[in-house]
């Protein structure tokens, strides 16, 4: 909390000028084109590792970056929390894009990973049922890893097919409005994963597979 409120005073006294336009400007609206899914984890830090201002993304953040599958009626299977960000963010900003970002050392995934039936806690034991089916892939996706983190990547993919169940979304993502990806953060490296559809695996960003998603990107919203 002391770092927190000293932060506060940082900014007011060294950067507050120079952002006053831009929260000028954010507080007659906002506009972002990405909604971002993300864990709750303290360590991973969008703003961080993609450089980003305020105002660039609308962002969800819950334990183990987890999306709820939508019933046959598009409803919320689970908390409504997530499925409103998500309509939010598409009929009220019309983001085109959304992002799945797991990470490293996940402490949600360690709790799958070990059995979930012996997590005491439980809002959390039944909250992580969300990621619990990812366990039956755990050692054919990318067995370098460890369990935790395979499981993580495997998350992400499997949050991005909770995505697909919305028909909202399903119908966006056919007609080219709207594109889902998969990131991973890995937190000892620092270095930030996508899931390469092609490569049907996840790959560091360089500028090629930056170049990569670009391209993809300026094609769809082409048409």
């Amino acid at each position: 909390m002391k770092k927190l409120v000293n932060g506060i005073m940082e900014f007011r006294e060294k950067h507050l000028a120079e952002y006053r336009k831009i929260f000028a400007k954010l507080a007659l609206g906002q506009a972002p084109d990405v909604l971002f899914i993300a864990c709750s984890d303290s360590r991973v830090a969008a703003n961080a590792f993609a450089s980003t201002d305020p105002g660039d993304l609308f962002v969800v953040r819950n334990v183990g970056n987890m999306v709820p599958p939508a019933l046959p009626n598009g409803a919320s299977s689970s908390d409504e929390s997530e499925a409103a960000a998500i309509e939010f963010a598409l009929f009220n900003l019309n983001v085109t894009h959304i992002i799945i970002c797991g990470h490293s050392e996940c402490g949600a995934m360690h709790a799958i990973a070990n059995d979930r039936s012996k997590v005491t806690l439980p809002n959390l034991r039944s909250w992580l049922r969300h990621g619990e089916e990812s366990l039956n892939k755990v050692g054919t996706f990318d067995p370098h890893l460890a369990k935790h983190n395979e499981l993580s990547q495997l998350n992400v993919l499997l949050q991005i097919e909770h995505l697909m169940t919305y028909p909202f979304i399903r119908d966006r993502v056919n007609q080219g409005q709207l594109q889902l990806h998969g990131w991973w953060f890995e937190l000892k490296g620092a270095d930030v994963y996508a899931y390469d559809k092609d490569l049907k695996k996840f790959i560091v960003f360089d500028r090629d597979l930056a170049k990569k998603i670009l391209e993809h990107t300026k094609h769809q919203i082409l048409g």
